[in-house]
């Protein structure tokens, strides 16, 4: 079981998409594990704070936090993160040389004149107790990993391709590691000449014959202004995790088959995605 934590007041006034909490959920499930909450909070030490501690009640396996990891003022993620766990902040060697030596490139491409570690700089190497710094082959802010009990905390950049580039780094071994062979596999058909409200009952049925199966409708209508109940359009995902590809597959196939003749025998007609 893994949670999302997303740090910043942009995603909550509507100035930015939250891609990140998107993409971290596809790439996770997709290692075979279950993002269980996605959760958004401010620029705030003490919500920051106050959602950690939340989610540590639960006892998920990951917390991954996006946000917050800069040196501006509101980058105010590890600050919470403490507060949150009751532990002091400090400057962290590690860190403090990750930081440097991306200063350090940036002076050799030109970009600054000279290697200077400001308190704002110095800032993104200052990290709770106990934490361990995470490369950032990106951007200059390092991500971090502390382990509290059974729950590993890691906290990204916001920025995506920094994100995106320590996930792929630091965080992805993980997760596979915690899977195992596990891995999650999805596949879609398309049916229409049925309402949502008359496909639900054999969704339904489909899942108790199939009960290993996640069957979920998605409904595109005719025309921005009809309801679901208009003339739909209807993708239907069937999802699995399994130990082989091979047993997930029969078993998507059983899910597909079952539903699709319920679908065809309703009235409605089904196509492949």
């Amino acid at each position: 079981m893994l949670e999302i934590i997303c740090v910043g007041n942009e995603l909550l006034i509507g100035k930015t998409l939250n891609t990140n909490a998107h993409w971290l959920a596809k790439h996770v499930t997709s290692l075979g594990l279950t993002v269980r909450r996605i959760t958004v909070t401010r620029d705030e030490v003490d919500e920051i704070a106050a959602v950690l501690r939340e989610a540590l009640k639960r006892k998920p396996r990951f917390i991954i936090t996006t946000g917050g990891l800069g040196p501006t003022f509101d980058d105010k993620t590890l600050e919470g993160i403490a507060s949150g766990l009751d532990r002091k902040l400090h400057v962290d060697k590690k860190a403090l040389d990750m930081v440097k030596e991306k200063y350090e490139s940036y002076l050799k491409q030109g970009k600054i004149d000279r290697v200077e570690l400001t308190p704002a700089r110095m800032k993104m190497a200052t990290l709770p107790e106990g934490a361990e710094p995470l490369h950032n082959a990106v951007g200059t802010a390092p991500g971090m990993l502390l382990k509290v009990d059974s729950t590993s905390i890691i906290a990204l950049p916001g920025v995506p391709p920094e994100m995106e580039a320590i996930f792929d780094e630091s965080v992805v071994p993980l997760i596979r590691k915690e899977a195992g062979k596990s891995g999650f596999f999805e596949r879609s058909i398309y049916t229409d000449r049925i309402m949502e409200s008359n496909l639900a009952p054999l969704i339904d049925q489909a899942m108790r014959d199939n009960p290993r199966v996640y069957i979920k409708s998605h409904v595109y209508t005719e025309g921005s202004q009809q309801s679901s109940e208009g003339r739909p359009h209807i993708e239907v995902h069937f999802s699995t995790t399994g130990q082989t590809s091979r047993s997930a597959s029969e078993r998507l196939d059983k899910a597909i088959a079952s539903l699709s003749r319920l679908i065809e025998n309703n009235g409605g007609r089904v196509k492949p995605a």
